[in-house]
């Protein structure tokens, strides 16, 4: 293939990207309870988890690690200025002024951890034009890639992405040298901030493959920065295909590094992240399979692009499978994707037990985080405390009304950008070993954006009185396996016990309900899933056909407040699955509700004195997914 072929569809992300421009407190104590709501080395899928505490008391952290700065192409040409150093103070609770677009932003819930991980394509580069010691900045179209107006920007940044695919672009802008550069300050800016038991941070950076404009990005982790690459691996260098990714860990493996990959936002890859071929539609072998589960534990399933966990039209009878979808492609027209199959979390695990039916690996046993995707430094993972994606999004009313000339389709995908999830881990200690071990084991979770925690356990000799001792989570790990766990081989007549727990986050709303989502794999190779309410808040009852009415609202909209009297502090339950077949694959996961609270765009509403946008969520409840666990047969 032509080079100057990938780079056509290696920088269709930018413009996509541009075009929208143009236009955890853990260690709180859990029983504490909030009032009114504010105003405002590698493991594969299938080897053991390591051993756990003997008491059971790990810890619930919270953090990020999908977080773009000035250093990413696209946030640059977006207004953003700010820096790694920006993005650990805000993460830590400090206030950043937000690249002098709108009011300064704070995190009211400082993160346990957090990692800058800026795309690795012309990494640093467009930051240098801002630099007038750098010849960047002496390039004639610097000036416009430099103007405070979106538009003239956007325009610049474009004729550098066709002068590129016509293979008449600006060396000046492939210096590899500012890349290194700029990766070498983004590791110095995580050591720096690193406090281990207090602040973790991480290097690491985003791979940004976008065949098509259609989203197969990862995000890339080191466990330490003690061996590192000189330069992190583009798109621009091998190729979108995930397995030159993978390949490249390998080598950085061979090398005496330690790290992992996180896809995200499938719900913008047009069903090509979890796709049942390998990247040139050849049919998926083991080597793949196995490859795929070794360098990819985890997946990023809630994030400011949406939540992909499932679909509408994937899972019809779950009625709330229609949260925060962001149903776009990455293309600057707003682009639907045709196919949602290949693009959700919850299909993924069932085709991934049906792939291991066939006696390969699961290429798809992921574990469950939320995340950011800022390209401002600052998470924005609080409702009530929105601060956007990009930087010109720091401003209420460019949130709602956008820039002039913006084209409405534009417009609409800002509108129903998310406030950004959360990664949960259940780690030893607050430190990068300790917490990468949790994402290679699974003992993960995600949130919607609150800091919510969700544990869970399961195994056939666990019952509902392990639950009632202080030490429940000590029985779980001894009498069965956390999330991100494997169960084989039923006692005969005995099916699997879950015990789940899930307490609020002081700063946000009680809960609604615990759900139990179960799909499983029958004797005829079809698949099958189901949604078990399995505890829940107040005096309800399921109707007459099994389902449970909704907890209610104490939402006012025209205020945007509300409060915390109706749902739940805390719920907790032992189900045992009434329906389990020991000769069925199945995985197993857990869903916490909140109960409704208002949505960011409802909250602008009120504070700019306009009615809530039509054809938006005026409300959300908030959610938590813990990670699998799977059932193997014999």
């Amino acid at each position: 293939m032509q080079r100057t072929t990938l780079n056509a569809r290696r920088y269709a992300l930018a413009i996509a990207v541009l075009a929208l421009a143009a236009c955890s407190d853990s260690r709180k104590d859990e029983g504490e309870q909030a009032a009114a709501a504010p105003a405002t080395e590698p493991l594969g899928g299938t080897q053991p988890a390591a051993s756990p505490p003997a008491d059971g008391e790990r810890k619930a952290y919270f953090g990020a690690v999908h977080v773009h700065t000035s250093l990413s192409f696209d946030a640059f040409t977006n207004g953003t200025r700010t820096t790694p150093e920006d993005a650990y103070r805000w993460a830590r609770g400090e206030e950043m002024t937000s690249s002098g677009h709108g009011a300064p932003i704070r995190n009211q819930t400082p993160l346990d951890f957090y990692m800058v991980s800026d795309h690795a394509e012309m990494l640093g580069v467009f930051r240098q034009m801002g630099n007038p010691e750098s010849p960047l900045s002496k390039l004639p179209i610097a000036e416009r890639v430099l103007s405070h107006d979106a538009n003239t920007a956007m325009q610049a940044f474009a004729e550098i992405l066709r002068s590129k695919s016509e293979g008449k672009g600006d060396p000046a802008l492939s210096d590899p040298a500012i890349s290194r550069s700029s990766w070498a300050d983004m590791i110095a800016a995580a050591d720096r901030f690193y406090e281990p038991g207090t602040f973790t941070t991480f290097a690491g950076f985003e791979w940004t493959s976008n065949p098509m404009k259609r989203n197969l990005h990862r995000v890339v982790v080191f466990r330490d920065t003690r061996v590192l690459p000189d330069v992190p691996l583009s798109t621009e260098d091998q190729g979108d295909d995930p397995e030159t990714l993978w390949r490249w860990m390998d080598e950085q493996r061979a090398k005496g590094s330690t790290l992992l990959a996180i896809p995200h936002n499938g719900n913008a890859s047009d069903g090509r992240m979890f796709e049942r071929t390998r990247f040139d539609g050849s049919p998926i072998d083991a080597a793949y399979a196995e490859t795929r589960a070794k360098n990819e534990p985890v997946y990023e399933i809630s994030q400011i692009k949406g939540t992909s966990e499932t679909h509408p039209s994937l899972s019809p009878t779950d009625e709330f499978a229609g949260f925060e979808q962001w149903d776009y492609t990455l293309s600057a027209d707003a682009e639907r994707p045709k196919n949602h199959k290949g693009g959700f979390a919850r299909q993924a695990l069932l085709d991934g037990m049906a792939f291991a039916a066939s006696d390969m690996a699961n290429p798809f046993k992921y574990g469950f985080i939320g995340d950011s995707d800022t390209h401002n430094a600052a998470a924005s993972n609080e409702e009530f405390n929105y601060s956007g994606k990009f930087a010109h999004e720091n401003i209420p009313e460019f949130r709602r009304d956008g820039a002039k000339g913006m084209p409405p389709g534009q417009l609409q995908q800002v509108r129903e950008f998310s406030s950004a999830g959360l990664a949960g881990v259940w780690a030893e200690e607050n430190t990068r070993e300790s917490i990468f071990e949790a994402m290679l084991r699974k003992e993960v979770f995600a949130t919607s954006g609150p800091q919510l925690r969700v544990r869970l356990f399961a195994g056939f000799g666990l019952g509902k009185e392990d639950l009632a001792e202080p030490d429940w989570a000590a029985r779980g790990y001894a009498k069965g396996v956390p999330m991100g766990g494997d169960l084989a081989a039923a006692p005969a007549g005995q099916a699997p016990t879950l015990l789940v727990m899930a307490s609020k986050d002081p700063k946000s709303a009680n809960l609604d309900r615990i759900q139990i989502v179960k799909g499983w794999i029958d004797s005829a190779g079809q698949q099958h899933e189901k949604i078990f309410d399995v505890v829940w808040s107040g005096e309800r009852a399921p109707d007459a056909e099994g389902k449970l009415p909704p907890v209610g609202s104490s939402v006012d909209l025209a205020t945007a407040r509300y409060e915390n009297n109706i749902g739940a502090a805390e719920l907790s339950a032992a189900w045992t699955d009434p329906e389990f077949d020991a000769s069925q694959r199945a995985f197993y996961y857990a869903r916490v509700l909140e109960i409704p609270t208002p949505r960011w765009s409802t909250i602008d509403a009120v504070q700019l004195g306009k009615p809530p946008l039509e054809g938006i969520a005026a409300t959300i409840q908030e959610r938590a997914w813990s990670s699998p666990v799977w059932y193997t047969p014999g």
